[in-house]
């Protein structure tokens, strides 16, 4: 997932994602724990993509708030 793919979603489509995400962490970490995990790199890889999310929804967060100040 790019970071460019994700500036131009909602923050609840963010969320939505996040929420995948965590749930697809999850289940690889349970096929590690019981070695049936072949492509070890994907945990690696889904975490990187959860903290480009949550980067994503803190600077969204960030620019409502300035709006709201700045009204």
């Amino acid at each position: 997932m790019k970071i460019a793919d994700l500036k131009d979603q909602s923050l609840q489509q963010l969320r939505g994602h996040l929420t995948d995400m965590r749930k697809q962490q999850f289940n690889l970490r349970v096929q590690r724990a019981t070695g049936q995990l072949e492509k070890s790199h994907e945990l690696a890889k889904v975490r990187r993509d959860i903290a480009r999310v949550q980067t994503m929804i803190a600077v969204q967060r960030n620019a409502q708030s300035r709006q709201e100040g700045q009204s």
